[in-house]
């Protein structure tokens, strides 16, 4: 058994879904392999969902999956949140590199979500809108990222009512890796981690088919293994119309003192220092500013040499204001969440928490789903264990029928997982 186990599980998994034909997604675990490793630099966990045409979107997923932990364990002289954010920009670096040298894989880009524990706590790492959740075990159900897609940025500045938000696509993102040289990473953490915790990493071809209450249900009522599949054979009933990629932690027991191999406690380590700015990129507004700004001044100064010295004077200045200002303004809603806030972290997560709870509809939709797939193997004369398939139901809906809700929920995703299973057993190609 490794050191670890006792103290987190953990469980991931990628699927095609129905409707592509290629997996654009990659994802990476990195455990500490001892408790020496672990008080160093925890344990590193990413999902990263590519985007391009032709395998374009599976490089720069992979690069992402491969960069980022091999830069986060080389860069040794930052605490651990600005060794993960300095990595995430190194991924994105290379992924733009490789963009620009090879005209197949120009644009090519990557969502980047990235799960860091650490003794002092997690840390999300964000680009895109790949989610990081938490489950708690006060059965509170958090978002701690945030999404960069067009409907949270004009959520976020206040320019979309709860009533505009389905008139707006959902599959734009305003930030991901490999199109820009340079990228912000919003820096969450740290959250402080209790035995229960659970934490879901996923692609949107999950949470765009299963809703938060659904999420937080499943996660509450299966171990991690159990649930990731779950989740993906739920998603995929849906319609599946994308990849499904899920990472899942577990914290067993706290998260604290550790003992090396000679004995030894570890300790916990020193509060992280206070954090330098990372390199910030002049946005593409601020580059058109100068160029105005200039612009005005070698007018101005056209015109002063010529006999308008008044006008000449006053473009100048105006130039030079334009300049200036376009050179250190920030927008408010692109400044990098590397700053520590006033509330003693980083970021501004969570960014949703609902409670988790009994939902008899929940169940509903479970037992119609279970009917569902009961009639398709009976239409198509399916080849399976009929015992037991009619047993899952039976402990489910005695489950329901007693209100043990968890328990409810988990033979039905049982339920459904094995049902599934044996449709892919039914349309694998035969062995001759």
């Amino acid at each position: 058994m490794n050191w670890w186990e006792k103290k987190l599980q953990f469980a991931s998994r990628t699927d095609v879904g129905l409707r592509r034909s290629n997996n654009q997604d990659a994802y990476a675990t990195r455990v500490a392999p001892d408790p020496e490793a672990w008080q160093r630099r925890g344990h590193l966990f990413l999902v990263a969902d590519g985007m391009g045409a032709h395998a374009a979107g599976e490089l720069a997923s992979q690069l992402a999956a491969d960069t980022v932990p091999h830069c986060y364990l080389k860069i040794q002289n930052q605490s651990p949140e600005l060794a993960l954010a300095e990595a995430v920009r190194e991924a994105n670096r290379d992924i733009h590199r490789r963009g620009q040298a090879h005209a197949e894989f120009k644009g090519m880009g990557t969502t980047c979500s990235s799960l860091l524990i650490t003794q002092l706590g997690a840390y999300v790492a964000q680009v895109g809108d790949s989610r990081v959740y938490r489950l708690k075990t006060s059965g509170e159900f958090e978002q701690l990222s945030f999404d960069h897609s067009l409907v949270w940025e004009l959520r976020r500045r206040g320019q979309l009512s709860g009533l505009d938000t389905a008139s707006v696509p959902k599959n734009i993102i305003t930030r991901s890796l490999g199109p820009s040289p340079e990228v912000e990473v919003d820096l969450e953490g740290p959250f402080p981690t209790q035995p229960g915790d659970i934490f879901l990493i996923c692609s949107d071809g999950l949470s765009g088919q299963v809703e938060d209450p659904e999420l937080a249900a499943i996660l509450g009522s299966m171990d991690p293994e159990e649930a990731s599949q779950a989740l993906i054979d739920l998603a995929n009933l849906r319609g599946g119309p994308d990849n499904i990629t899920i990472v899942l932690v577990k914290v067993m027991e706290t998260l604290g003192n550790e003992v090396n191999n000679n004995g030894s406690s570890v300790g916990i380590p020193s509060p992280p220092p206070t954090p330098v700015p990372p390199r910030v990129s002049i946005h593409f507004s601020q580059w058109i500013g100068l160029g105005f700004a200039l612009l005005f001044i070698l007018v101005g100064a056209f015109l002063a040499g010529v006999g308008s010295a008044t006008t000449g004077i006053l473009l100048i200045f105006l130039g030079t204001s334009a300049g200036l200002f376009s050179w250190f303004y920030r927008d408010p809603f692109q400044a990098s969440a590397t700053y520590f806030p006033k509330h003693g972290r980083y970021g501004n997560g969570p960014y949703m928490t609902l409670q988790s709870k009994e939902d008899e509809q929940f169940i509903a939709r479970l037992n119609s789903l279970v009917l569902e797939l009961e009639q398709a193997a009976t239409d198509q004369n399916w080849s399976l264990d009929w015992t037991r398939f009619h047993e899952g139901c039976k402990q489910a809906r005695k489950a329901a029928d007693q209100k043990e809700y968890c328990k409810a929920v988990r033979e039905y995703c049982l339920t459904i997982s094995f049902m599934m299973n044996e449709l892919r057993n039914q349309n694998a190609p035969s062995k001759t």
